[in-house]
């Protein structure tokens, strides 16, 4: 058989040494980059994990100066509002878990950090009627999943986000963040107890790590914020969460509002705040003296009429319960309840937390609107009792005898 000649001009020539040792190089550089970079998506342990629904996107997350999620620093303060600490197995009010979670918010926005908020928020059965909580038998994460609710059906976390850039500690980011944080080192995590915000912001040290894994007081978290009576202290005022209700809820508040035309508004706190106990001589005493005796109607609308006149709309909000206690504010004024518009806020609201950041924005809304203690100085009160007390236990007054109206 005749030999095959190959044609001269397609015969190759050996590659240079040097081309292979460079382009080797390069492939090996490439390959280090992407399992070792901080922020690869190799590094998640689950990059498949979807984000929240309505968390802040990923691709449009930006942070402090308009930065993106991957040249940002994060400050983690627990998975559960108040939690490590005493109420891990308990829950507070809405209220209380809103003094934690601003206290939180106000030390990101004083570091200049991303803050990872809880994906969840629990409620406490005391403050829930809507049947969504019930007791169960199975692993602490179902308990968990059946007496909480998703943060971001509470909050706009893009509105938040406008003064303090936050993640859910279910996003992808966060998975990312918590995996960089395991292989930096000493420059990826800071676990920082006892440690005053000022010292934070100060020290290179903690200023330069990825991330502060911030253990917060055992007893509550708004306890590392205990010069809130410090008026210049406070970066973040009382009326900011609740003005960061989900959009959903904006609407429906927005809706009623404009049902409601020109009104005026009173928050009436009763139920937990009257209560009394006995002392050793059976003497009934209570927290707030006059809180039971100012938050009946005859008093109230003692108390509201120099401020509201007769014929006006007057939108109650208030945790009382019996049937018709309000009534006898109706010979002056035209009443209005968040349950006269039930056909606007049965599909919406799955819980009593979701109702009452309704209401909270309708009260904002009034041309008047009086609580039942004061927040501020200027605030228009139902009572003059402190809403904060020393734990001191008086007799109730129910008489006005030696008192102003």
């Amino acid at each position: 058989m005749a030999s095959i000649h190959r044609n001269p001009k397609y015969k190759q020539k050996p590659r240079s040494p040097f081309v292979l040792i460079i382009l080797c190089l390069i492939l090996i550089s490439l390959l280090i980059f992407y399992f070792t970079s901080p922020y690869s998506l190799i590094n998640s342990p689950s990059g498949s994990l979807p984000l929240s629904s309505q968390s802040v996107s990923e691709g449009s997350f930006k942070g402090f100066n308009g930065k993106d999620s991957l040249s940002e620093r994060y400050l983690y303060w627990g998975d559960r509002i108040d939690c490590p600490g005493k109420h891990c197995d308990s829950c507070e009010g809405l209220g209380h878990q809103e003094s934690s979670l601003r206290c939180a918010l106000e030390e990101a926005l004083y570091l200049k950090r991303v803050f990872v908020m809880p994906s969840r928020m629990c409620i406490n059965p005391i403050h829930n009627e809507k049947g969504i909580l019930h007791r169960s038998n199975g692993t602490s994460e179902e308990r968990w999943a059946a007496s909480s609710c998703a943060m971001d059906s509470l909050y706009d976390l893009d509105l938040i986000s406008e003064t303090i850039p936050v993640i859910l500690d279910n996003s992808k980011t966060w998975y990312q963040v918590h995996s960089s944080s395991m292989k930096l080192g000493e420059r990826g995590v800071a676990h920082v107890e006892g440690v005053s915000r000022d010292d934070l912001q100060e020290n290179k040290f903690y200023s330069n790590v990825l991330l502060i894994n911030r253990t917060a007081s055992p007893l509550s978290w708004f306890m590392e914020c205990k010069d809130r009576n410090n008026r210049s202290a406070i970066m973040l005022p009382y009326s900011f969460l609740p003005k960061m209700a989900a959009r959903q809820l904006r609407e429906v508040a927005d809706e009623i509002k404009g049902l409601l035309g020109d009104y005026d508004a009173i928050h009436v706190r009763r139920g937990d705040k009257i209560k009394t106990r006995k002392d050793r001589f059976g003497v009934e005493r209570t927290l707030h003296p006059h809180l039971d005796r100012d938050t009946r109607p005859e008093f109230i609308q003692r108390r509201i009429s120099k401020w509201i006149p007769p014929g006006r709309t007057l939108f109650i909000a208030s945790n009382e319960r019996s049937p018709g206690f309000f009534s006898p504010l109706s010979t002056r004024y035209r009443l209005a309840y968040s349950s006269n518009y039930s056909n606007i806020l049965d599909s919406v609201v799955k819980n009593n937390y979701q109702l009452f950041m309704i209401e909270r924005l309708i009260l904002f809304g009034a041309k008047t609107f009086v609580r039942t203690f004061k927040e501020d100085e200027m605030d228009l009160s139902l009572t003059n009792d402190p809403k904060k007390n020393t734990k001191t236990w008086h007799i109730p007054v129910y008489t006005m005898d030696g008192e102003e109206s």
